[in-house]
C-alpha cells in the first residue's frame, strides 16, 4: 500500500511539473505571437508592433521592380550577427564591403531575408534583389527587437492597419515641416 501512494505522490508531483511547463510554453507562445514585424512595400517601410502597438518604424529598401520582394506572411527563421554573403561565385566576408551588412534575419522563404547594406542610399528605394534592407545601424537595432518565430508579413498594397500605422508618421512628418517652415516650436 505503501509502494501505491509514493506512486501517486510521484506521479502528482510529475503532473504539476508537467502542468507548469506546458503553461510557460503556452506563454512564450503567446508573447511571440504578440510581435510582428509589418512591411509596405508600397511606403518602403517597416513596423515592429507589439500587443497592437507600434514600436518602431523604420524606412527600408525593397526588391528593385526586375527582382520585386515577396509577398505573404512569413517567419524569421534565423538571426545572424556579422554574417558571411554568397553570391554566385562570390563570398564576401564580414566587413564593409559585404552586401547583407551586419545583420541578417533570415524568413522561412529560402533565399529571403532582411538585412543591411553596404549601399546605405537605397534605403528609400525599390533597389534590392528582393530581400528588405535596412541601414546597418538600425537594422542591428531590430535585430535586438526580434526572435526566431517572429512574424513577418510583406504587403504590395496599403490595408486599413497599415493605413493606421504608416499614414499617422506622414502625417507627423509633414506637421513637423510646416511647423518648421513656418518657424513653429518644432523648428530645430
Amino acid at each position: 500500500m505503501r509502494n501505491l501512494e509514493d506512486q501517486i505522490k510521484k506521479l502528482a508531483a510529475f503532473t504539476s511539473v508537467m502542468v507548469i511547463a506546458a503553461a510557460e510554453a503556452m506563454a512564450q507562445d503567446k508573447q511571440q505571437s504578440s510581435r510582428r514585424i509589418l512591411v509596405s512595400l508600397a511606403d518602403r517601410k517597416l513596423a515592429v508592433v507589439e500587443d497592437d502597438k507600434v514600436v518602431k518604424i523604420f524606412e527600408v529598401a525593397v526588391g528593385a521592380r526586375v527582382s520585386p520582394s515577396p509577398v505573404g506572411t512569413f517567419q524569421i527563421a534565423n538571426c545572424i550577427a556579422d554574417p558571411t554573403w554568397y553570391g554566385k561565385g562570390k563570398v564576401v566576408p564580414p566587413g564593409k564591403g559585404n552586401p547583407i551588412g551586419t545583420r541578417w534575419l533570415g524568413l522561412s522563404l529560402k533565399g529571403y531575408g532582411i538585412h543591411g547594406t553596404n549601399v546605405p542610399s537605397s534605403i528609400g528605394h525599390a533597389a534590392s534583389h528582393g530581400c528588405i534592407r535596412m541601414r546597418n545601424r538600425e537594422v542591428e537595432q531590430l535585430f535586438k527587437m526580434v526572435q526566431v518565430g517572429d512574424s513577418v508579413e510583406l504587403y504590395a498594397e496599403r490595408n486599413p492597419e497599415l493605413d493606421r500605422i504608416f499614414e499617422r508618421t506622414t502625417l507627423v512628418a509633414e506637421t513637423s515641416a510646416i511647423a518648421a517652415a513656418a518657424g513653429g516650436p518644432n523648428e530645430q
